[in-house]
């Protein structure tokens, strides 16, 4: 089912520093569920996740869609020189749609795709989401993929990325048909915090602060990888998520055969795409059934 321009609504939801943040909300069909924000990948741009958006708002779910300063619609006409931190991504602009997609009387849910899964543990305002479930959420490093991945991550990060950053002063992914565009800041960072086992949990200039955000999380968070997604298995997901610490997490291993699919149609892309839409029921299930304390 897909909607009409005028039903979907483009929003500008200005960050707590008064960045403009590109938006759109798919308004649920009949009665509402529940609020829905889909925080995305890096790199990422929101219109990737529109076919979700639209199946999650015909189950009865208003969905909030977004871009990251920087990147897709909330990208500055120049992106070279553009000065941001990547944190702003969680603390400033997911921010921003929890305030906005917040209701007293509805419960607000989170889907978080890879750096999207991430974000939750740098929420201000965490405590406004009722429960998280991440797709492809891991810890980033190369030595958790299997070798072939791992030999081609680490030429895209040590030969190829320093060229066209050095020549364009961001990293073009545009140019190499990999997503969106992105700011410097964020480049050198991810490139950081990829060359570590633990991601920025071993970065020694961030990781006693990044540890104690993520242990004042206790929203319910249900973490999912496929197992043909080769920047994120299950075991660079239980890294990453063993600093969710105070919360309960549920560790979901998507075999493809299960929706009676190849292995490696899902990836850690095509989580979002029609292949996967038997995914979707079980993720928009999943926030609406009653908990194990209920």
């Amino acid at each position: 089912m897909s909607y009409s321009a005028k039903t979907v609504q483009a929003l500008t939801l200005p960050a707590a520093d008064g960045y403009p943040i590109a938006a759109h909300l798919y308004p649920a069909h009949n009665s509402v569920k529940g609020q829905l924000i889909v925080a995305g990948a890096t790199g990422v741009g929101q219109q990737f996740y529109r076919r979700f958006a639209e199946y999650a708002s015909a189950q009865g779910f208003n969905v909030l869609t977004f871009d990251y300063r920087g990147v897709g619609q909330s990208a500055p006409k120049q992106l070279k020189g553009f000065q941001m931190a990547f944190e702003d991504w969680a603390q400033l602009d997911l921010a921003a749609a929890v305030e906005y997609l917040h209701s007293d009387h509805t419960p607000l849910f989170l889907v978080g795709h890879s750096y999207g899964g991430h974000a939750l543990g740098m929420l201000p305002n965490h405590e406004k989401i009722s429960r998280c479930y991440t797709l492809g959420s891991g810890s980033g490093w190369h030595g958790w993929m299997p070798l072939t991945e791992r030999l081609k991550v680490q030429f895209m990060w040590n030969v190829m990325f320093p060229v066209l950053v050095a020549w364009k002063g961001y990293l073009p992914w545009q140019m190499l048909k990999m997503g969106e565009d992105m700011p410097l800041d964020v480049y050198r960072k991810w490139k950081r915090w990829c060359g570590m086992p633990h991601y920025f949990f071993d970065d020694p200039l961030v990781r006693e602060t990044k540890k104690l955000q993520f242990a004042q999380i206790r929203t319910p968070i249900t973490a999912a990888v496929a197992l043909d997604d080769l920047w994120a298995l299950p075991a660079s997901r239980d890294v990453f998520m063993d600093y969710y610490c105070n919360a309960q997490v549920i560790r979901r291993d998507i075999d493809p055969h299960e929706f009676n699919l190849k292995f490696g149609a899902i990836g850690h892309m095509n989580y979002f795409r029609p292949v996967a839409q038997p995914l979707w029921d079980e993720v928009l299930t999943w926030f609406t059934a009653p908990s194990v304390d209920d």
